[in-house]
This record gives structure tokens, sequence and C-alpha cells, in this order.
């Protein structure tokens, strides 16, 4: 069962937003708030698995709020629920720690499988806030990885697992996650997909990149 804690000064939102989560058989919505300050109390004391935290709010916004529920339940994982897809705002919340940025104007499924995504430890983005993550940084970026870590990243663009890539460089996994935490940090990503999704934009994806 995925514990799921609401965050947003919107208390018709929040109640709506609970009855979606709760009507799913592997969801459960555990508490909401809509203060930050007292959505963080209670990921301490709760620790669930998933914050839907809204960006707006009063007395402390959304990414303060992440922070805080970061460090108070690190385990916990903050996914950005809001209207706002200014590109600051996402980076920003992504800065903070939040693994996920999805908008409220999404379809009810794409939100509960955000929320799913997020609990299996991945990064459930709204296409525009990928946009975002995949320009943070330009091509220039890529002029700062070396050979084998432009190989890695070719073959992650091209769907391939640790594995695979391990065994067709003829690296070790550990290696090659090494390899992508440079990466990442180089290109200004914080997951696969949108490596990828740069690589692509910035023509280092296919055999000859």
């Amino acid at each position: 069962m995925i514990n799921v804690l609401l965050i947003d000064d919107h208390a018709v939102l929040r109640a709506g937003l609970a009855r979606l989560l709760d009507g799913q058989d592997d969801i459960t919505v555990v508490a909401h708030s809509g203060d930050g300050a007292k959505g963080a109390e209670l990921a301490r004391d709760l620790g669930p698995d998933v914050a839907l935290v809204d960006l707006a709010m009063p007395i402390i916004d959304g990414i303060q709020t992440t922070r805080r529920i970061l460090e108070a339940a690190p385990s916990t994982r903050v996914v950005i629920l809001t209207a706002f897809s200014d590109r600051q705002q996402i980076l920003g919340a992504l800065d903070a720690g939040a693994i996920g940025y999805l908008l409220k104007d999404a379809e009810p499924e794409d939100i509960i499988n955000g929320v799913r995504a997020a609990a299996r430890g991945e990064s459930p983005l709204d296409p525009r806030a990928l946009h975002a993550v995949s320009t943070r940084h330009g091509p220039e970026a890529g002029s700062t990885l070396t050979a084998r870590e432009r190989e890695v990243l070719r073959l992650v663009a091209d769907g391939r697992p640790n594995k695979q890539i391990a065994r067709a460089l003829g690296i070790s996994e550990k290696t090659v996650k090494a390899h992508l935490t440079k990466v990442f940090e180089a290109i200004g990503v914080t997951d696969r997909t949108a490596a990828a999704l740069w690589a692509h934009r910035n023509g280092l994806a296919g055999p000859h990149a």
C-alpha cells in the first residue's frame, strides 16, 4: 500500500484528491494539511511514501515545505502538484529535492500514475516540467563529458538498462552508476528519462553520437 500525504491550502482540492487516491486499491491518504509547516511535521510523524505538495501556500511555500519534509522524513518522495508551470519554479522545486512535478490540470489518471511512479522511485514529470529540465543546460554541457560518459549517455538514450550498458562496455554496473552520476551533474538532470531526452535534443544519441 502506498501511503500518501497531501499538502495544499485549498480544502476543496485536498478533499477531491483524497477521494481520488483513496479510491485506488493500492493507495491510501494517511493525512492532509493546508499548511506546509504542519505538513512537514506530519511527514516526520507518519513517514509517508509520497507527499503531494502545492507550491503557492501561505506561511511557507512548496519549495521550503519540500526541504522541511526531506529533512524530517528523508525516505518520503515529494511530488509537486501545482497550477504553475514557470521554468524557475520547476527547477527550484527539483533543486529542493522534489522527485516529481505535476500540474493540477493533468488528467486524474496521470496524477494516480504519478503517485505510483514516485513510490517506485521514478520521477513523474509533466511534459512542461520535463522540457524545463531537459533544456536546463544546453549542448555546451556535453563538452565536459568524457568519452566513456558520452558512451554511457548514448546507451541510456537508447533505452538500455544499467546491466546491458555494463555488458556492452565491459565495465561493472557500479561503474555505470558512477558514470551516470557524473553525467546527470554535468547536464543538469535528475533521472534517466531527462538524460535521454537531453541527449536526443543535443545530438548525443544514436550510434554516431
